[in-house]
Formats: structure tokens, C-alpha cells, sequence
């Protein structure tokens, strides 16, 4: 069953009046209210999701001169290109004329964008090339109609964006990642597959489920039957330690258990989140597959399985799991008030042949029949929580405790926007 999100009595002061109730409840799920104002997700996207750092492709989906692809966020479409210098640029997918998109195919290779309504033309660094006989105006400048840029940044091979014009470069706060993520080599992974799981809720359900494992037990049998994230920390403290104290002699890799955050209120910059750690897994499983055995060949400079897993935030939207022999990216975007892409991609080495060396369907099962699985409870936790009866109740303090950071963040982030 398909619920419309609806909230018919809404306003500023109702706003203002459900932020103040959950001040007044802390560490409780927040309240319907918050996923079906349309006035909200307005909010959200204009103040949040526009203003953070998001995960857009890797480089070697773009390899040749003049390559683009296109990425959606709510109702905006974003080009992605790179230029004639080998340089990724981003664009606002608007013909700076009178509106229309320049361009409709998802991927390719083209000089130019040339607008279908009135035939403006645009280079693939978003630079203005001809305006059919805009020359009758005396004031018309060329170099005041570039299509609309967006702020990105490059680390590793991974391409991420920012709306906001203001945003500083994002690199130099993944810089902190390096060592960990480094042993991975991204810059010379290929993406071997990747799918968009379009879920008919609103997007904090389906991120708000990834930020806990409170679920992993019960939801996920194939997950928890070779991860330690499903259980309480000190009923695993043993396995994790004697992970993290071999794992750099094992894989070679100095800083391959290194811990770092700075998430949500805590970045040190708005919507540049940074995180890593690494847990373990439980004994006889090396990686994250079906029964536990390797997929494909080691990534970048690792040298062996350390029974352990690289998990990483980069931005409030994206999200890594680096196994030794691959590595597992999500991407959480909303869509509209009740819809959410939830996209993975999977890497492998660059040198690694399908059929060869791996095994496509091996490689992806666990996580693509783990995502099924989130599907299924997201969209029961949304016909539940659509009910004007549900009560929130109160959040596990380790399990859900990142969640609980993310909707401390996000509901500052919304009163804010009533001081503007």
C-alpha cells in the first residue's frame, strides 16, 4: 500500500511549534510530522541536501575528453562532465535563456550542449559558445550566461558535488580518510555494477535505517551471520581488538585501523561529514559475501584478509563499506516528499575481468539482498509511522546512536531556517 504524504494545516508556526516539542522529548524518533510537511522537504532541500557534499560518480565512468553523465536531486538535474582539459565540471542542467534543459541522455560524448528550445550552445565547461543573433543587443554579454556551476571536489577517484557556491573544498577535509582509504587504491578501481533502488518513502526513513543496526538481527539473517556491527560492543570488544591489533600486519597497510569522526553538528564544516572505523567480522567470514569467501581479488596495496571491514561517511548522504577484495558505496537522494533513490555501487579493481576474476552475482549478492531486505522494513516503518496514531518512542543509546546524531543535526538545521 502506497500512502500520500499529505499535512493540510501547515505553516512556519506549526513548524516552529513541532521543533519545540521534540526539544522537549529528546533521544525519541522524531515525529510524522517531519516526513510528510511538504513545507519541510522544501526546507530540507534549500537548506540541507543543497548545502552538503554528495557523492556523484567515480572518474572511470568519465574516462575520455568531453564525457558527461547526468545526476538528479529532487526535481534538479545536475550534467556532469569532463571538459576539453580533462578537468570534472558540474552544471545546473538550465539553459541560462529562458530555462530548458540542455540536455536529456543520461551519459555520453559530446563538444557541446546545444538547448532544444532556442538553440543556445554551451561547451562542456559550461561556458556560453553561441546565442543565435543575441548580438541585436548591445548589453548582451557572453560570459554572464555560463551555464550555472556547482562546486566539486575529487578525492580518490570519487566525484562529489555541492550546490552551495559558498562550499569550500571538500578534499581537504577527506584528507583525513587517506591512510584507510588509500589501501584501497580507488583511483585505479572500477565500478563493476551499480543499481538504484527506488523506494517509495520519504528519504529520512531510508537513511535514518542505514544510520543503525539496531535492525541487523532481526532483518538482516545473511549480514549478521559475519558482522559484528549486529551486536552490542562489549559482546565483541574480544573479536574487533584482536582484529585492529593485527590488521596492519596482516594487510600491510599503516593506519588500516585508524578511527576518525567529525559527523553532522560535529563537521567542521556544514554538510561535510568524515568518518571512519573499522569493525570486524565474525570467524571463517573474509569478506562480504554469501558464505564469507572472496569475490574478487585484493583491492589496491592489501596484502591479506584481516578479518575486518572499512566502514566511511563522506558527506551526510554517502557512505562506504571497503572489503579487502572490494568495496560497497550507498548513496542515499531524495526524490520527492515520499520517494528516495538508494543507489550502491560496487568496485573491484580496475585490472579485474567479469567471468575471470569475479563473479558478478557473487559479488553483489549480499548487499543487494540485503538492500531488498531494507526495502521491505522502510516501507513497513512507513505505513506505520503515516499513522496518525504512532507514539515515537525512544532510541537504543549504541545502536542507534548515530542515527540519533544525524536528527540532532537535521532538526538544528531546521530552526535555523526560521531565524532567516
Amino acid at each position: 500500500m502506497q500512502f500520500i504524504a499529505e499535512n493540510l494545516e501547515d505553516s512556519t508556526e506549526k513548524l516552529s511549534g513541532m521543533l519545540a516539542a521534540e526539544k522537549a522529548r529528546p533521544q525519541h524518533a522524531i515525529d510524522r510530522y517531519f516526513y510528510r510537511s511538504h513545507l519541510v522537504y522544501e526546507r530540507e532541500l534549500k537548506h540541507l541536501i543543497f548545502r552538503s557534499w554528495i557523492y556523484a560518480c567515480h572518474t572511470s565512468e568519465l574516462p575520455e575528453i568531453n564525457d558527461f553523465m547526468l545526476f538528479d536531486i529532487g526535481e534538479e538535474s545536475i550534467i556532469i562532465t569532463r571538459d576539453s582539459a580533462g578537468e570534472i565540471c558540474a552544471f545546473h542542467n538550465i539553459c541560462r535563456h529562458r530555462g530548458a534543459r540542455v540536455c536529456e541522455k543520461e551519459t555520453g560524448n559530446r563538444k557541446t550542449f546545444v538547448c532544444p528550445y532556442h538553440g543556445w550552445v554551451y561547451n562542456t565547461d559550461g561556458t556560453l559558445k553561441a546565442a543565435r543573433e543575441m548580438h541585436m543587443r548591445a548589453d548582451f554579454d557572453p560570459d554572464e550566461h555560463s551555464l550555472i556551476p556547482i562546486k566539486t571536489s575529487v578525492f580518490m577517484g570519487l566525484v562529489f558535488l555541492n550546490c552551495d557556491p559558498k562550499a569550500n573544498d571538500f578534499s581537504k577535509l577527506l584528507e583525513n580518510l587517506r591512510e584507510p582509504l588509500g589501501a584501497y587504491d580507488l583511483e585505479k578501481a572500477k565500478v563493476a555494477h551499480k543499481h538504484t533502488y527506488r523506494i517509495a518513502t520519504n528519504w529520512k526513513l531510508v537513511l535514518e535505517n542505514y544510520l543503525e543496526c539496531y535492525h541487523c538481527a532481526t532483518s538482516h539473517r545473511a549480514y549478521a551471520k559475519g558482522h559484528t556491527l549486529k551486536d552490542i560492543y562489549e559482546k565483541v570488544e574480544p573479536v574487533v581488538r584482536q582484529m585492529l591489533e593485527n590488521t596492519e600486519e596482516i594487510t600491510g597497510i599503516k593506519g588500516m585501523g585508524k578511527a576518525y569522526e567529525r559527523i553532522y553538528l560535529d563537521a567542521e564544516e556544514f554538510g561535510a561529514c568524515v568518518y571512519t572505523s573499522r569493525y570486524g567480522l565474525y570467524d571463517g567470514y573474509k569478506t562480504g559475501s554469501e558464505d564469507g569467501k572472496p569475490v574478487a581479488p585484493l583491492m589496491g596495496s592489501i596484502k591479506d584478509y584481516d578479518g575486518g571491514t572499512g566502514d566511511f561517511q563522506m558527506g551526510p548522504l554517502s557512505f562506504m563499506l571497503n572489503y579487502p577484495d572490494h568495496c560497497v558505496l550507498y548513496r542515499f537522494i531524495p526524490r520527492s516528499l515520499t520517494s528516495t533513490d538508494m543507489e550502491l555501487v560496487w568496485f573491484v579493481n580496475e585490472d579485474a575481468c567479469e567471468g575471470k576474476d569475479y563473479d558478478k552475482e557473487k559479488l553483489t549478492w549480499l548487499w543487494h539482498h540485503t538492500s531488498l531486505e531494507d526495502e521491505y522494513i522502510i516501507n513497513r516503518n512507513s505505513e506505520g509511522l503515516n499513522s496518525r496514531f504512532f507514539k515515537p518512542g525512544p532510541y537504543h543509546p549504541e545502536f542507534e546512536a548515530t542515527l540519533q546524531k544525524f536528527v540532532n543535526w537535521y532538526l538544528h538545521t531546521l530552526e535555523s531556517t526560521l531565524k532567516l
